[in-house]
């Protein structure tokens, strides 16, 4: 089975490790060149049409909406090189509306079409062990199933197209509103002079444990703002999220207000680091210190 690959950044890149790891024949293309090269068992590629030509799957891993499109149905894009049948397999986080526009397109073209996004960071990434969420028919994801199962370990069928995105922005407002949780967590304990590594270990013991709590807890103490997951795409993601909730008159408030909090981060400079230094946007509004760095 042949794999077009288009995406190599900090989930692209581990991810179609895996892909080619597990024996799959991989053509791999990045915007930024020299992101496949020495990669066992991928052919790095320097256009979209080399990536696609006669590739039985495509993959697509890119930071947005407008990104998607362009691979898709830019001047060298996937419609104009993809073979008959061929799966389309969009596993970046964008808007579930414009997924279920770019389904059609690919349809009337003669292919295929499957939104999968995943949950895990790059952590999940490189182990392989990422959640992904399914939309489109269970006969197309059954062709690509394998395929998947080298990227993560819990493939789910949320529905038809588009769910897949649904179910990742309900992901990412249960994310984003966990780590502003930790960090309120953090921030009171630090204005109660609480030693925040005790602090963190008793929340890991009760029911306030979490997988922020275990994974970007440490990162906040430490001062550790390292990305695995971009402030700037956590932002991007809750942007959707609340367009989509507005589109069908759901409010959240909760989530209003942590895209603000994130906001306030961009503001500062801080678009590139992790999703973790929201402590930062805590440090400013309480004037005290939560990363043990700066104690």
């Amino acid at each position: 089975m042949r794999i077009g690959f288009i995406g190599l950044g900090a989930m692209g890149l581990p991810m179609v490790k895996n892909v080619a790891a597990a024996g799959f024949e991989v053509m791999a293309y990045d915007a930024v060149p020299g992101r496949a090269d020495s990669i066992p068992g991928l052919t790095p590629v320097t256009t979209v049409g080399e990536a696609v030509a006669g590739a039985d799957i495509i993959i697509t891993m890119l930071p947005n909406t407008g990104n998607v499109e362009a691979v898709l149905f830019g001047s060298d894009g996937v419609i104009g090189s993809m073979s008959p049948d061929a799966v389309v397999v969009d596993m970046s986080s964008i808007s579930p509306i414009a997924t279920r526009k770019f389904a059609e397109r690919i349809r009337a073209a003669g292919g295929r079409y499957l939104d999968a996004p995943v949950s895990g960071g790059v952590s999940g990434a490189e182990s392989g062990k990422l959640s992904i969420m399914v939309g489109g028919e269970i006969e197309t994801l059954d062709f690509v199933r394998p395929v998947l199962q080298s990227i993560g370990k819990a493939i789910t069928l949320v529905g038809g197209v588009g769910a897949g995105q649904g179910a990742k922005l309900c992901n990412q407002v249960v994310v984003a509103c966990n780590i502003a949780a930790v960090c309120e967590g953090f921030a009171l304990a630090s204005a109660l002079d609480l030693d925040l590594e005790t602090v963190r270990t008793v929340l890991a013991q009760g029911a306030a444990q979490s997988w922020m709590g275990d994974n970007l807890g440490p990162k906040m103490i430490s001062g550790d703002d390292s990305a695995g997951f971009r402030i700037a795409l956590q932002v991007k993601d809750l942007g959707l999220a609340l367009e989509a909730a507005k589109s069908e008159s759901v409010p959240l408030p909760a989530t209003s207000v942590v895209n603000s909090l994130y906001l306030e981060a961009m503001a500062h400079g801080e678009a590139a680091n992790g999703n973790q230094s929201l402590h930062r946007v805590y440090e400013r509004l309480t004037n005290r210190t939560i990363a043990q760095e700066e104690q």
